[in-house]
């Protein structure tokens, strides 16, 4: 492919050259036929004054056609060329000064000649005068109008930065006579180290220094898979080396040395993109070596006799100053990022890659032009990226997941991936209400979590579990690796799984026991994962003050593929600082866990926007199996809703299940989508107590248990008894009230201690299920303090919290307190056997104590905004943290 490409390639650049040449050609035989022409017209002018007065005016019109059809020809001939001359110099390379402005070429688009002045042709526009330059060959200037050979040097100058990508050109200054003088106006190239002189004497070492240059290019760059730098470019759309343009401006007589090294400069520095514009320094004859010829009565382009040609003036100095400034700026700014595209196979090689022994992808271009890929395997396993805020991992980590992708088919490749900061920019990787597509290989995308540890524990919990299953269908089948175990089961699904968690400090941080518990996670899975295709990569700020990481080496040991971006600290190994000296769009990848002679530059394309990755993920989504479904994307600040949980959505009327029905109490922070669920089978303890004073969530827990349990009865098969004893909790009790209609009893402050004298009574026999909804019951202490008949309306709760669910009767109560709920259980001694769940929201860990919790000390629970602690005595060992579900209207 690439010879054909480079065939291409010197196809048309042999066509363009032809068509310029024959043009000119054309241009010389029109001058001469002219010439000859007038030649004709003086002989038969000469001839007709013989001829009597009556033919003259035959005589004279017959002239006249003549001249016309020479005119018409010429005209065309000069409309042709001057065409010719627009495609092969467009934009900066051509436009005449005023209204000159830079134009770079694109991406292996040819850089074409360049405009010194035009060809006046009579009776015909003038047609542009070009030198080829730039990947083409070199210049030399002659003749006795020095002016003339200095506007044509600053033109030449110009207008090849003009063609190119800011810093695409350097320009090396040799002017012994005017020590740089005559290259002033391109002084603002210095400070971005675009334009460089050398001092007199200083030719043999500028000579060696770019016949040097021109031999690494050949042995590293072109390697002999391509003839020339401007092959390369067209071929692959990069061009890794810059153009390099040496200004030769007079000099003593060269030695045998320099001469040597001019010549060989001259025979190869096209093709490596090396060039000369030479004056007062002879250049051997060859083709690459454009001759203009400069004097007093005109100036000639070519070998003699040459082509006349009027010179352009030189460009005003403000022009090249301003040009060369901004020229200078945007290279000071750093290079720009590789277009997001470099990384992606041709359309029909998209998931043609076979991850069974691994992964690998390109993430940026190094120095040579050549793609810097990054791997994922038995070695290395596990990625570890680092770099300050503000420097690109983001980006780095939307490169790397669009490269792999891209190659990798979602039966070959699964990622995972959670973000501990701020934002969502992993949240585009998922389905969403403005664009409905996602990329087909995300199993799972967390945002939003930097609150909730849980949710990245719940990931490494499901990375372990899948790494257990993997290895017990390994062992069944009597193998060690996942390239062994797909070999051997090629009717399983067994692809690769990348985890990428951003700002993975903020699991590990702090002494509790989900850093701990977390940090044995990680280790185990960096250990054992790559056996069995699962790869983590980790990226932080800086691994700097991790304590979970503490006294663990062997855990950062497996990570020994190593991403530093600009100023990145602890990333490499202690000695490297590579990363400190990195421009921007530039990362170190290193292999060797960060040992200096692993590091690799690599120039890392933009891919964070929206823009960039749109087309890509739309057409991977278009590829998607039929049978694919969108990504579980968790969102830390969104609140879920009960009617769109899949848990909510299966429940059907199944009264009288011996197992009992459930009540759905919020979404666990968990992987899957689960329900907090709570069974209430007749058996002692089946109550729920939700503690806490926020109003929102406690009768959002409540809400959700009822609209759960009522979608499990059919209408007239189940009573609902609602109490409201807090006026801020009526909108909802209200609510839910009317919506569970026929089935539903209201009661206040008045009526409460009706309610408990009524159940209680009637729990002397199993009747259909009852439900007692108690919003902040612990309000009523005063009205359930007096008697009801032999009992206190307390007594008659403490009754029927104990006898209740084995007659299916349960209470769903809201106490504003754990001691509130103890004092209405009879004190602060008194059992809570009764209350076999319960849901802790602005509670402290501490204040539930051993009776709630098994242990001592109570669970390590620290409240945050809209999230409980879940704790079923029948199930759990230790609480749930889940999500209250939103309000039902």
């Amino acid at each position: 492919m690439a010879d054909r490409r480079a065939q291409l390639v010197t196809r048309v650049r042999d066509t363009l050259a032809d068509a310029l040449g024959a043009t000119r050609t054309r241009l010389s035989a029109a001058q001469a036929d002219l010439t000859a022409g007038r030649e004709r017209l003086s002989r038969i002018r000469r001839a007709a004054a013989a001829v009597p007065e009556r033919v003259g005016a035959e005589r004279d019109r017959r002239l006249a056609e003549i001249d016309a059809r020479h005119a018409a020809r010429l005209a065309e001939l000069a409309r042709r060329a001057a065409a010719a001359a627009e495609r092969e110099a467009p934009g900066a390379a051509s436009e005449q000064w005023p209204q000159w402005k830079a134009t770079p070429a694109g991406r292996g688009e040819p850089a074409g000649a360049l405009r010194i002045g035009a060809v006046r042709i009579p009776g015909a526009e003038p047609v542009p005068a070009l030198v080829p330059l730039l990947d083409s060959g070199h210049v030399h200037l002659g003749g006795d109008d020095r002016e003339g050979c200095d506007s044509v040097v600053s033109a030449l100058l110009l207008r090849a930065l003009g063609r190119a990508e800011p810093g695409a050109v350097r320009l090396i200054g040799y002017d012994p006579e005017h020590l740089g003088g005559g290259l002033a106006g391109f002084a603002p190239l210095g400070t971005a180290g675009l334009l460089t002189f050398v001092g007199p004497g200083g030719l043999a070492r500028l000579l060696d220094d770019l016949v040097e240059q021109i031999r690494r290019i050949n042995e590293t760059v072109l390697a002999g898979e391509h003839g020339s730098l401007r092959e390369l470019a067209a071929a692959t759309g990069r061009r890794p080396e810059p153009w390099r343009v040496a200004v030769l401006l007079g000099g003593d007589e060269l030695s045998r040395h320099e001469r040597g090294q001019l010549d060989r400069v001259v025979r190869t520095g096209a093709a490596c993109g090396v060039h000369l514009v030479v004056r007062g320094v002879p250049l051997p004859d060859d083709p690459t070596v454009t001759r203009v010829v400069a004097e007093a009565a005109g100036a000639r382009v070519g070998g003699p006799p040459g082509l006349p040609v009027r010179l352009d003036p030189p460009p005003p100095a403000t022009l090249v100053t301003e040009t060369c400034r901004e020229v200078a700026s945007r290279v000071n700014a750093g290079p720009p990022p590789t277009p997001f595209t470099d990384l992606l196979p041709p359309p029909e090689r998209m998931w043609q890659e076979d991850s069974a022994t691994g992964l690998s992808a390109p993430i940026g271009e190094g120095p040579h032009g050549r793609p810097v890929h990054l791997t994922l395997g038995d070695y290395p396993p596990h990625a570890l990226i680092g770099g300050p805020s503000g420097t690109g991992k983001t980006n780095l980590i939307f490169a790397w997941i669009g490269a792999l992708a891209a190659r990798y088919s979602p039966a070959e490749l699964e990622f995972y991936l959670l973000d501990f900061k701020e934002g969502v920019s992993f949240a585009r990787f998922a389905q969403g209400r403005r664009d409905p597509s996602w990329l087909p290989h995300m199993r799972l995308v967390g945002i939003n979590v930097n609150t909730d540890r849980e949710f990245g524990l719940a990931l490494l919990r499901f990375l372990a579990e899948e790494l257990r299953r993997r290895a017990d269908a390994a062992k069944k089948h009597e193998v060690t690796k996942l390239a062994e175990l797909r070999a051997v089961d090629p009717t399983g699904r067994w692809p690769r799984i990348v985890a990428v968690v951003d700002e993975f400090q903020m699991l590990l941080a702090g002494r509790d026991v989900v850093a701990r518990e977390a940090a044995d996670l990680l280790e185990d899975l960096a250990r054992r994962g790559r056996s069995q295709g699962i790869h983590l990569v980790l990226a932080s700020q800086d691994v700097r003050g991790i304590e979970a990481l503490w006294g663990r080496p062997a855990l950062v040991a497996q990570f020994t593929l190593r991403i530093a971006l600009p100023k990145a600290l602890r990333i490499l190994a202690e000695r490297n600082d590579a990363a400190q000296s990195l421009p921007r769009w530039h990362a170190v990848v290193n292999a060797e866990s960060g040992l200096p002679e692993g590091n690799e530059v690599a120039r890392i394309p933009s891919a964070s926007d929206w823009e960039t990755w749109s087309g890509l993920q739309h057409r991977l989504w278009r590829m998607r199996p039929q049978d694919a479904a969108p990504a579980r994307l968790f969102d830390g600040d969104a609140i879920p809703r009960l009617a769109d949980a899949p848990d909510f959505r299966a429940l059907r009327p199944e009264a009288g299940t011996p197992r009992g029905p459930v009540a759905l109490l919020g979404e666990i922070i968990d992987v899957q989508a689960r329900s907090a669920a709570l069974r209430l089978p007749r058996a002692p303890g089946r109550n729920l107590a939700v503690l806490g004073t926020r109003v929102d969530e406690a009768c959002a827990v409540l809400d959700a248990a009822a609209r759960s349990l009522a979608r499990q009865h059919r209408p007239g098969t189940a009573r609902f008894s609602i109490a409201c004893l807090d006026p801020d909790a009526d909108p909802v009790a209200r609510a839910l009230y009317d919506d569970l209609a026929d089935d539903a009893a209201w009661y206040d402050e008045e009526t409460v201690s009706e309610l408990m004298a009524e159940t209680a009574d009637g729990l002397t026999a199993a009747g259909d299920p009852h439900y007692l909804l108690l919003f902040a019951v612990d309000a009523a202490a005063g009205s359930l303090a007096a008697r009801v008949g032999r009992r206190t309306g307390l007594e008659q709760l403490r009754r029927i919290l104990h006898d209740g669910p084995e007659r299916r009767t349960h209470v769903l109560a809201w106490w504003r307190g754990v001691a509130r709920m103890r004092a209405d259980l009879g004190g602060p001694a008194a059992r809570t056997d009764q209350i076999g769940a319960w849901v802790a929201l602005d509670t402290h860990g501490g204040e539930l104590g051993s009776s709630l919790y098994p242990g001592t000390g109570g669970p390590d629970w620290y409240p945050r905004p809209w999230r409980g602690l879940f704790f079923d005595r029948a199930v759990h060992r230790t609480g749930q943290v889940i999500i209250p579900y939103g309000p039902s209207r």
